[in-house]
């Protein structure tokens, strides 16, 4: 019998990609990720089922839309009654390793027959037993920031989360997540930042692995919490971007005519106001360059980290017969549609669109640019295929995306569906996405109709929902959202 490949997958989180990563001139230096795809197949077409961590990151456990699996925000945690991926794995004689990152609801990895390191919710690893114990057995310090901008963020400041952070003071993080709404220079050793502690356990972890000598196959899991801000890359990943200049982003100035409310809201002070934001915006363009220098500064810190991952693989010899995957739960508003930090409810390409790209010695044909719809319903799908199994307990909504790489015959989606139910916070919002060739379909319940046409509108300045012209586009898009929906169960009207 064929022995099982190993499993090797590599999460970022909440990414600035789309169309950042378009630009030839200033774009994210992203060497690892970019190796890794050049020698295997990158999607160009991926997309997450919902622009939100909680939901997002259940179905790539599930392989579910959020509307079955039941994990609407961040904070609403059903429990587990539909098949987690990594259970299949351990049940199946897998060796299964998870290091980062969890916030998908209740419990962690550990609960799924991970060994490794993992908290529920959120987390905050600067504050976690095993980040100080990783430190002081290296003989490093524990994290410090130097803040360089940070934003009031109602709702969150007021409750004391990140108290100390203060423009131009050194900052360490001490609450039970570390998500703050800042840029800044982490003053202490790369080693000591968290993308670098979780790369340099799975480094050990491997290490491990290969000396024990045992022959079951492995699946190794490793969740950053960033690019996701705060941006707190060393200075060293910050040098790699000097005299940094790049045009005013295409979407930048959007007037938001025609687009549901859900694109005026904004919890960032001063960017906006009562929750509303203010345009034009209140930073001049030579100030969001500053936030960008930095946010791809830490996009190219965790690419370093993750290739620190991938360099152990190949010394160990552990490559040869290993499925690798590096992706993002979900993309990032920075800077989009008149002006946003964070992401939000809109159903823009910025939130919707990630990278993804994979590899597997001897399966993979190299050099492989593909653009195909895929979705992160389909990555736990991929997984258990390449391991031979497959979801039993109950249906599910992805593909496997291997056929499409190694040239077997798949009849393959030629639409797509994205959905949210609302980020929440006090923010309901329902709306639904179909993606068809160069046409994009957005409804937003009890709001505006979207239509875009991708090719010629990349940005997505010109919904053409009210055009006559496009009326028959307009009917063909909602019927294929209907399709969708009835599919997969979706039990909520949008119209």
């Amino acid at each position: 019998m064929e022995r099982r490949p190993n499993i090797v997958f590599i999460q970022n989180d909440h990414q600035a990609y789309y169309h950042w990563d378009w630009d030839e001139k200033n774009r994210p230096k992203r060497p690892n990720f970019e190796k890794l795809a050049s020698e295997g197949a990158k999607f160009t077409n991926a997309y997450c089922a919902s622009p939100l961590c909680g939901p997002t990151r259940r179905t790539m456990l599930t392989g579910l839309y959020a509307h079955t699996h039941g994990q609407y925000h961040n904070y609403t945690d059903p429990e587990y009654v539909h098949e987690v991926y990594l259970d299949t794995l351990t049940e199946n004689g897998y060796q299964n390793y998870y290091f980062g990152k969890w916030h998908a609801g209740p419990g962690a990895a550990g609960e799924h027959g991970c060994e490794g390191y993992s908290y529920t919710d959120y987390g905050n690893p600067y504050q976690s037993k095993e980040y100080k114990e990783y430190m002081k057995k290296h003989n490093l310090p524990e994290a410090v920031h130097r803040i360089d901008k940070c934003f009031y963020v109602k709702g969150i400041s007021d409750r004391g989360d990140w108290d100390g952070m203060e423009e131009g003071k050194p900052y360490q993080c001490k609450a039970n997540w570390c998500g703050e709404h800042a840029i800044g220079v982490t003053t202490t050793p790369k080693e000591t930042h968290e993308s670098f502690f979780l790369a340099g356990m799975a480094c050990e972890k491997l290490e491990e692995i290969a000396k024990s000598g045992d022959e079951r196959p492995f699946s190794l899991r490793v969740d950053f919490w960033g690019p996701h801000q705060p941006h707190f890359p060393t200075q060293e990943f910050l040098d790699m971007y000097p005299d940094f200049h790049i045009e005013k982003y295409g979407n930048h100035d959007d007037t938001l005519e025609g687009k549901p409310r859900t694109y005026h809201r904004e919890r960032n002070v001063p960017l906006g106001e009562n929750d509303i934001l203010i345009q034009p915006s209140t930073m001049p363009w030579e100030e969001w360059e500053i936030l960008i220098r930095y946010c791809f500064a830490h996009q190219t810190m965790i690419d370093a980290a993750g290739g620190m991952i991938l360099n152990k693989l190949k010394e160990l010899g552990l490559d040869e017969n290993t499925l690798i995957i590096w992706t993002t739960d979900h993309g990032d508003g920075l800077a989009c549609h008149g002006g946003h930090f964070d992401k939000g409810s809109y159903m823009c390409e910025e939130v919707l669109r990630i990278p993804f790209a994979m590899k597997w010695k001897g399966v993979i044909p190299a050099g492989q640019v593909r653009d195909e719809l895929i979705s992160t319903i389909d990555f736990p799908v991929t997984l258990l295929d390449a391991a031979g199994m497959k979801f039993t307990r109950n249906q599910v909504d992805g593909q496997s995306i291997l056929p499409l790489v190694t040239g077997k015959p798949v009849k393959w989606r030629e639409d797509l569906m994205s959905e949210t139910q609302g980020h929440g916070y006090g923010e309901d919002v329902m709306a639904r996405v179909i993606r068809y060739k160069n046409w994009k379909y957005v409804i937003t319940k009890d709001d505006l109709e979207e239509l875009y046409d991708l090719e010629k509108d990349v940005f997505e300045l010109h919904n053409l929902a009210e055009n006559s012209e496009f009326q028959n586009v307009l009917e063909d898009m909602r019927a294929r959202l209907a399709k969708w929906q009835r599919e997969t169960g979706d039990p909520f009207k949008m119209r």
